[in-house]
Parts: C-alpha cells; structure tokens; sequence
C-alpha cells in the first residue's frame, strides 16, 4: 500500500495556520477586521492544561496548553475590558441580547485530572468560570482515550505491525519523525472506521499486542468521581455532560445517540445532585454533530451544547444554542502574540469563509 500523504498534509496545514496567524498579527489587519467579525463574544475551547512535557513525541500536543499560556489568555481578555462568564450567563445574555460588554467563556472537554490541579488555579488567581465537560465513562477509570492510546502504543515500539483492510503493514517508528506518520496514519484510519465497535476492537488489538493497558490510562488521566465532585464543589465550576463513551454520536442510531447524551446526564445528576444543563458533543466537528444531533440535545433540555466548530460568538447564535461554536486555544500555538488575532475574529472568520454562522 503506497504511503499516505496525511502526515505531510497535517503539516503543511499546520505551518499555513502558523503562517496565516502570523500574517495576520504582523500586518495589523486583525485591528481592522475586529469590529467587523469579533461578534459580542467567544467560547474558548481546552482540553489538558499542564506543563510542558519534554518528549520530542507528542502527537496530541495540540489538545494541551501550558498553564502560563491560560494565564497569558486570562490576561489578554482582562486587557480588552471582556467579561469571562459562566456557560450559564453566556446562555442568559445571549437569550437576552444583552450585548453592551463583550464577553467570553472557557471550556474543558472530557474531564481530565489536570483541569483541577492546573487550569483551576489559574482561574482562580483571575476569578474566572470555567465548565468542564466529562465523559461518565472516562470518569468510570472505564473509558477509551484512543488518542492517547495509540501515542503510548507508538511511542514504546519500534515498529507498529497492522492489518488495514486486506493490507498487513509495518510502519517504521524508530523516530520521533517516523513516530509522527506511523500515528497520522493510523489515527486517520481509525477515526474514520464506520462504527465505534470497529474502532475498538482495533485499539484493543493494538493495545494488547503492545501491552498498553487503556483502563490503568484512563484512570491516571481522568477525574474520578469524587474528584469531579469536589472540583463541582468551586463555585467557579460547571460540570457539564460529554456523552458516556466519547463515541463519534453522528455515527450512531438515533436512539443510542440520544442514550448517550441522557445517561451521561443522568450519571452526573445522580453523583452532583444538581442539574447538567450544558453539553460538549464528542469530535464536535461536521462528522460527528450536525443537524440531527443538535435537535436531540435541545430535546433533552439542554440549555447550550458546543461544537469544535471554530467561530466567534454573534447575536444570530441565541436561535442555535445546540450548535454553538468555539476558539481552540491549540497547543501547536501557543504564542501570547496570536491572542489579539484569536479574539479579534479574523482567524475564525477566515476558516468559515466570513460565514457568521455555521451550524448546518
């Protein structure tokens, strides 16, 4: 089977974003374009939040930031004169329309431990909300966190033997470059098998063949619920739900989607005793939420749901609370002079071909 040209591909893209963002910064256009495309506010988008790890291997770097780039961010928002809010005022104003302050929320998806021993004290030093998002399965220390499943299984091996479709491949892993295509190609290979069964039976066979055992990851990486109790416990905190699995919900029968959103709701009421009124879709992107599955949040009551959709926030979006869009604050970019660029609109407006809104 001829080389996949994905790991070149996410490269470039990534050198283009870095370039573009740059670009932007450098010009000063951002200035120009902010009162035009900034909207009335933003949902930031996180997921770990620790210090830097040193490894030259690390494919999942751009789900985590460094507690001082948070602090940089908090920063920057104060500078602007920009409320952060809970997802709960965000919803409130934007039902309201009360648009006369600008205003910004962060979010943390999956619900991982260092949410409560990074993120949160950085919050706190800014009395910042924040809303994490977990997965009841993750919490269970009985979840699936392919991602970082497949970066353990490459990053002890030297080669990583693999059946793909009637194709037995071994891919070189020698090097930290060689590490990064073996893990482009398979993360791209698994994401887009048609089902969840199918993805994990492939994990499964990978992490057994590599003696890499997903639960012991899980449980190192993830809240327990007496940590998501006591970290629900800061009056700063939304616990917010994430399905149960982490499952890709557009894959799924409508009925098990809306199961997924339900009992993961239900799981949390049941260990918070309060009510969850926000969720964060898995993936979130146009595969993995669209039309169908922001109805079958608002039939569940939830007040907002957020995509990974990127966007800034503008008055139209009060008629599609479930289909909310976010600004990731990407750890291949954590450069405090893009921040300006982040919330001036331009970098999001450009990705969305200066669409307002993008919830179809």
């Amino acid at each position: 089977m001829p080389e996949s040209p994905q790991p070149f591909m996410k490269q470039l893209r990534n050198n283009v974003i870095r370039a573009g963002l740059g670009a932007l910064y450098f010009s000063g256009a951002h200035h120009l374009l902010r009162p035009l495309l900034s909207g009335v506010g933003a949902i930031f988008m996180l997921h770990h939040v620790r210090p830097a790890r040193e490894a030259a291997f690390q494919p999942n770097r751009h789900l985590e930031v460094t507690p001082e780039f948070l602090r940089a961010t908090l920063c920057h928002l104060r500078s602007r004169d920009i409320d952060i809010v809970s997802m709960d005022e965000l919803h409130e104003r934007l039902v309201q329309g009360r648009f006369d302050r600008r205003f910004a929320a962060f979010t943390l998806d999956d619900g991982y431990r260092d949410n409560l021993d990074y993120a949160l004290p950085v919050l706190r030093e800014f009395d910042a909300p924040l809303a994490v998002y977990v997965a009841s399965d993750f919490a269970e220390g009985t979840g699936r966190l392919w991602w970082t499943a497949l970066e353990a299984v490459i990053a002890k091996a030297e080669h990583v033997d693999v059946r793909i479709g009637n194709s037995a491949l071994r891919l070189d892993a020698t090097t930290p470059a060689a590490k990064q295509a073996a893990f482009d190609r398979l993360h791209d290979w698994l994401r887009a098998l048609p089902g969840e069964h199918d993805l994990k039976r492939e994990i499964e066979a990978l992490c057994a063949a590599y003696d890499i055992d997903m639960e012991a990851l899980c449980r190192s990486l993830c809240l327990s619920w007496a940590e998501v109790k006591t970290f629900a416990a800061d009056p700063l905190v939304t616990i917010g739900a994430h399905s149960v699995s982490h499952c890709n919900l557009a894959k799924q029968a409508e009925d098990i989607a809306a199961q997924e959103m339900a009992a993961s709701r239900a799981r949390i009421e049941r260990v918070l005793e309060r009510p969850v009124l926000h969720l964060a879709y898995p993936y979130g992107d146009r595969e993995a939420a669209a039309e169908r599955e922001f109805a079958l949040a608002a039939s569940a009551g939830f007040k907002t749901a957020v995509t990974t959709r990127p966007g800034m926030l503008f008055a139209e979006n009060a008629g599609h609370m479930t289909a909310l869009p976010r600004v990731s604050l990407n750890g291949n970019y954590q450069d405090a002079r893009i921040l300006p660029v982040l919330t001036s609109g331009a970098a999001t407006a450009m990705w969305n071909g200066f669409r307002r809104i993008a919830a179809a």
